[in-house]
């Protein structure tokens, strides 16, 4: 690994990410959401797999670069609209890292790695793919399922729990257990999956 070039590419990042105009604080910190998304991915990453690859690192990194910029209501605010809307966001965050990964100097093949796995090819296949989506899995359940549960219904809510669930590995299933929960989620979780 090329430390210089890969700690050039992940503050690069962090800079576009900073860039975010919605804010979230954190202990009495205002930090960028998406910089703070990004951060939680990485640490989640390297708790789960220490030993995980240059490219998926740089992948759960880049997985949302940027992206205020693509907001959900540009596309309609249905089932359809909102698949398609994931599928812009997957190459649109493939494009923004790739321009970073060339600028700092990685070649062509590990560009197409980050890629690959950004855009979540061959989930439940590529053993790599899989353990950015349990990681992707794991930060939504530790830091975002509160968010959802003030917004959606009891029904709504098992079946994203249940979804989420199905997408990651028994390895990312049994680590989502010892996830902190508060005891409304923890709750809905049990329910949801039936414990």
């Amino acid at each position: 690994m090329n430390v210089n070039r890969f700690q050039n590419a992940l503050q690069r990042i962090d800079a576009a990410n900073a860039k975010d105009p919605n804010k979230v604080v954190i202990d009495d910190t205002i930090v960028a959401k998406e910089l703070l998304y990004s951060d939680r991915m990485l640490n989640r990453l390297m708790d789960f797999a220490p030993d995980a690859s240059e490219a998926i690192q740089i992948a759960a990194k880049g997985q949302h670069i940027c992206r205020w910029e693509i907001a959900r209501n540009t596309y309609p605010m249905d089932r359809v609209g909102y698949l398609k809307w994931r599928e812009a966001l997957k190459k649109f965050h493939a494009s923004k890292t790739t321009s970073i990964l060339k600028e700092v100097g990685y070649e062509n093949a590990f560009i197409d790695r980050v890629c690959f796995l950004i855009e979540k090819k061959l989930l439940k296949k590529d053993a790599e793919t899989q353990l950015l989506e349990d990681v992707i899995c794991l930060v939504f359940l530790e830091y975002y399922l509160e968010e959802f549960i003030l917004k959606h219904d009891t029904e709504k809510l098992k079946n994203i729990i249940i979804k989420t669930w199905n997408k990651m590995s028994e390895k990312g299933q049994k680590t989502a257990l010892t996830l902190s929960f508060s005891t409304a989620s923890l709750q809905l979780i049990k329910e949801a999956l039936e414990l």
